[in-house]
């Protein structure tokens, strides 16, 4: 056990196992314990500091002593005491111990497991009260990173709906049940550990039970609770996360705003007569679904792009529908998770392109080719690139489907297949929209884009750092001239953000 977890009390008594008190303190508001550093020195222990900020990754912030705190699970306004677990020159980071007076701005959260689940970190906060501050973390993180001269921004596009918005879960069987607080404290041994939920933030083997997850619009909820009480009867063994074993690993829903459902089960090792069994009382049970699929994942993760999925009743995909067009959506699929909010999106990507009818415009990372096939009525010609092939075959089908005759998808790494000689062959273009993942753009794609030298780029991101980042490697050649973010995942900190970015004439291009 590290020094530092030693000595974590509450009146007097030590728990049994300090290190899961350490993750439970931001459960327990009446703590007062003293941390250990490396050095076997007490850290910091901080009174009524009041919390002034949130930062990047939605951390909150505090000031004491000219040192910047920061913290978690607590909103600006919050007088707080604060325990400093992590001690560096220019920054310390704390657990909050206690809420000594609460924010003018908190109101109660809705959700039985919020800080407990990982997700819906800010359900104590306004939702307006979010967005405010999503767009501030874009601004100070494009000017921070990016620093590039800045537009006014225009005001943040907030989701529709901030509960059941989501189109995509996935749940974790597991037979290690996260203990609440009071279970922990009885002291009692618990037979029932089998759980299928989400993973407790930080704890790979640890799985929180959720009665009602307000993310996924019904029957999400129904469908999860009644596949765990089926194999809790039927004694169908729960995935050991330490261990590597097991027969059931994984639960993944998916819907479309049209109604279409896709269930997938990830099985760890097969059985083929409890497994046809379950798909059977799934299958009867939900006779909705539109894709009943299955997976046997024997491998170290539980991903499945890299396994054989295998349809057991429907089809092979499910239906989205948006301006009239109809997107097929697989199980390896990338889909934005928050249909509605996903239109608008795109819409604002499409503004920005500023189409007339005469351009080539690449689509880089398009998945299965909505953006694409959603400007190509606008353009002359639309080039799609996508690392997944499952998902180059989808765009290929949606074009199709959709009498869209002037689009071309290639399958392959960005960085190998977007070069001066792929730009020979498929022509020069005049506008690129980009919507790479977190990580933002190689450096080899951000090279090719410059070379091919096109007059916008349409830069979607969901990840404003690593948006920056790339701006300021565009910046010689590209002034940032509108910047629209998007709220795509309302009570997290996680927000979208679309830069339009315009070609500097050659006679003012910035010179290092």
């Amino acid at each position: 056990m590290p020094q530092r977890y030693k000595n974590l009390q509450r009146d007097g008594d030590l728990f049994s196992d300090p290190k899961q008190s350490v993750k439970h303190l931001y459960l327990c508001k009446n703590f007062k314990f003293k941390v250990l550093s490396r050095g076997n020195k007490p850290l910091p222990f901080y009174e009524k500091v009041e919390i002034i900020d949130i930062g990047s990754e939605g951390k909150a912030i505090a000031k004491v002593d000219g040192i910047v705190v920061f913290t978690t699970h607590v909103i600006p306004g919050d007088i707080v005491d604060l325990q400093v677990i992590k001690k560096r020159e220019k920054y310390q980071e704390a657990k909050v111990v206690k809420i000594q007076t609460n924010s003018p701005d908190r109101i109660p959260a809705f959700c039985e497991h919020f800080e407990v689940c990982g997700g819906c970190k800010w359900q104590y906060l306004p939702y307006d009260k979010q967005l405010f501050y999503k767009q501030k973390q874009v601004y100070d993180q494009l000017k921070r990173i990016g620093k590039v001269t800045l537009p006014e921004f225009i005001p943040i596009k907030g989701s529709a709906n901030s509960t059941f918005y989501r189109n995509k879960l996935e749940f974790t069987f597991s037979n290690r049940r996260w203990l609440t607080i009071d279970e922990v404290r009885s002291g009692d041994q618990f037979d029932d550990m089998n759980v299928l939920g989400f993973h407790v933030q930080g704890m790979f083997d640890k799985v929180l039970n959720v009665n009602k997850c307000w993310l996924q619009p019904n029957p999400s909820n129904a469908i999860r609770n009644s596949v765990k009480d089926y194999a809790i009867e039927n004694n169908l063994e729960f995935y050991d996360l330490r261990n590597k074993a097991g027969f059931l690993r994984n639960l993944i829903i998916r819907s479309t705003s049209t109604g279409e459902l896709m269930v997938i089960v990830n099985f760890f090792s097969e059985d083929v007569e409890k497994r046809e069994a379950l798909l059977n009382f799934v299958a009867d049970k939900f006779p909705e679904i539109n894709s009943l699929l299955y997976v046997i994942n024997g491998k170290g993760n539980d991903t499945i792009t890299d396994q054989n999925i295998h349809v057991f009743k429907g089809r092979d995909y499910i239906i989205e529908e948006m301006e009239g067009l109809r997107f097929i959506i697989g199980p390896k699929s990338f889909y934005q998770t928050n249909s509605l909010q996903a239109y608008e999106l795109y819409k604002i990507a499409r503004d920005f392109a500023a189409l007339s009818g005469n351009e080539v415009v690449y689509d880089l990372y398009t998945g299965t080719g909505t953006i694409a096939c959603f400007v190509a009525s606008k353009a002359s010609k639309v080039i799609g690139i996508e690392y997944v092939p499952e998902a180059i075959t989808d765009a290929k089908v949606n074009a199709e489907n959709n009498g869209i005759a002037n689009t071309s998808f290639f399958a392959g790494d960005m960085k190998d297949i977007l070069t001066k000689d792929f730009i020979a062959e498929n022509g020069h273009p005049d506008v690129i929209i980009t919507d790479p993942p977190r990580a933002g753009m190689h450096e080899d794609v951000i090279s090719a884009i410059l070379f091919a030298a096109p007059e916008r780029i349409v830069y979607v991101s969901c990840n404003p750092a690593t948006q920056a980042r790339d701006i300021s490697l565009l910046s010689n050649h590209y002034e940032v001239t509108k910047v629209q973010p998007v709220d795509m995942f309302p009570h997290t900190h996680h927000v979208e953000n679309v830069v339009l970015l315009e070609k500097i004439p050659d006679n003012e291009i910035k010179v290092n």
